[in-house]
């Protein structure tokens, strides 16, 4: 595995990360609908988990506000990563990427939060799934177009 296959992955998933959160703040904006409080439970959650003190509860709260958000954004760029090491550097069909791309960091962020006790999705609504689904569907589609574009074209094919 090179090292520009996995540097060309971890921008990939900033990318898609960029698209995910592009599409949930206009979901908010159009819906009027709040912010998610499920980054910021997370990263509460995992700091207790590794016995880590986020300071007294004000600074906290504005800690776990800061570290939900960058959580999202390492899962994003390592599901990238990720993928560039899948794919061994090559490309894929482009639905094919955005299903892998978009479902693999869907199921890594629900079951996180899951197994984290954060969320159930089993006690979701519809709008909540579409409001998870929609986001995840334009994160592996920008992921997946932006990973093609940094390929080389196969010997013979154009871009």
């Amino acid at each position: 595995m090179r090292a520009t296959h996995l540097a060309d992955g971890a921008i990939a998933g900033a990318v898609g990360s960029a698209a995910l959160n592009v599409v949930s703040y206009l979901d908010m904006a159009l819906r009027a609908r709040p912010a998610s409080s499920t980054p910021e439970h997370t990263a509460g959650r995992l700091a207790g988990a590794a016995h880590v003190n986020l300071g007294p509860e004000d600074q906290a709260a504005n800690r776990r506000s800061g570290l939900g958000p960058l959580l999202g954004y390492g899962m994003g760029i390592a599901a990238g990563v990720g993928y560039a090491v899948l794919t061994r550097g090559r490309r894929m069909p482009l639905p094919l990427a955005a299903g892998v791309l978009g479902g693999g960091v869907m199921t890594m962020s629900d079951g996180s939060m899951t197994l984290l006790g954060v969320t159930d999705p089993r006690r979701w609504r519809r709008s909540d799934w579409v409001a998870d689904i929609v986001p995840h569907v334009a994160y592996g589609m920008a992921a997946a177009a932006t990973w093609n574009r940094l390929r080389p074209p196969v010997s013979g094919r154009g871009r």
